[in-house]
């Protein structure tokens, strides 16, 4: 509806039939939004196009274009045991991709679209300073699967390693989707949430790969025909010894994969499952058993295990 056919109603007035007798100008609507809402609104028209919907399988999640000819950055925990997935842009058109390369430590994927017809949209990168404890950030992706989902907040902390902490409402399906700043460039990959006592919901806890981390694996590997398929060995237990705490889980040693959960363990009471991922402890990455093993080995009194789960990722407190 035109502004004016909406307030002329409310303002009580009537037109003649021969001339008009009052206008509205069309510009109520260009400056209806000020400051900060028309930042976020720029953000949003300029960035959403090269925001993406990826499907593996049963799980959904989020990624972003950032080369014209196809290359997409999302999470690795996102495309974990595929080799292709779908793609699905903002205007719903849909492609197949292959996964060219992964980053578990960093939890970072790149995928290749196919048959691509012409240039897409994209999303630049930031720099170094356009990332900065207490700016304004921007989330785009797919919770629960509705995509183009827009949430903001700020840019609370940069941690030891470079990841990035933010109050932006992240949910399962944002999962590999961009983190943007206030002129639209991407400046991390969205990959958990804090979720203290169980894997669960939101809490304002969010966190994401720096884009600065992830800038090399982007260039060491465009360029890949695809990956290498790893074997991965039979299950064994990863269980401490007597002489550390216990967390009570049986693992899959090359993709630190939970086989089974110990009844009555801190893995059952935070809600473990078969099939759940461990990511890393305190923030730090896991790259294999032994390395949980040791932590646990120092009788900790609590810690924050990320687990990623059929598509999404959560930072679960952990008591002893």
């Amino acid at each position: 509806m035109k502004a004016s056919t909406f307030l002329l109603p409310l303002l009580g007035l009537t037109l003649a039939t021969a001339t008009p007798v009052i206008s509205v100008s069309p510009s109520w609507a260009q400056t209806r939004f000020q400051g900060d809402e028309q930042v976020s609104i720029q953000v949003y028209q300029k960035a959403s196009p090269a925001v993406v919907t990826i499907r593996a399988g049963n799980g959904n999640g989020s990624g972003s274009i950032i080369s014209p000819d196809g290359l997409v950055l999302t999470g690795e925990h996102v495309v974990s045991g595929f080799r292709t997935v779908q793609v699905i842009t903002q205007t719903g058109v849909r492609y197949n991709a292959r996964v060219i390369a992964t980053d578990r430590q960093r939890d970072l994927a790149l995928l290749r679209l196919e048959n691509v017809q012409g240039r897409l949209p994209t999303l630049p990168l930031a720099s170094r300073e356009g990332i900065q404890v207490g700016q304004r950030v921007f989330a785009i992706g797919s919770p629960f699967g509705l995509s183009g989902t827009y949430t903001t907040g700020i840019l609370s902390r940069i941690a030891p390693n470079g990841d990035l902490q933010t109050d932006a409402a992240i949910n399962p399906g944002n999962s590999g989707g961009p983190l943007l700043n206030s002129r639209g460039e991407l400046i991390g990959v969205n990959r958990a949430i804090l979720s203290p006592g169980s894997v669960g919901g939101n809490i304002g806890i969010g966190f994401a790969t720096s884009i600065l981390n992830a800038q090399a694996f982007i260039a060491q590997n465009r360029n890949n025909p695809g990956p290498a398929v790893a074997s991965r060995p039979e299950a064994r237990p990863n269980l401490p010894n007597a002489q550390g705490v216990r967390l009570g889980v049986a693992l899959d040693p090359e993709t630190l994969t939970v086989r089974d959960v110990e009844p009555n363990s801190p893995a059952e009471a935070i809600g473990l499952r078969p099939g759940d991922r461990l990511l890393a402890v305190n923030g730090w990455p896991l790259e294999n058993p032994e390395e949980l093993r040791a932590f646990l080995d120092r009788r900790p009194r609590a810690m924050v295990l990320t687990v990623a789960r059929r598509g999404r990722v959560a930072n679960v407190l952990v008591r002893f």
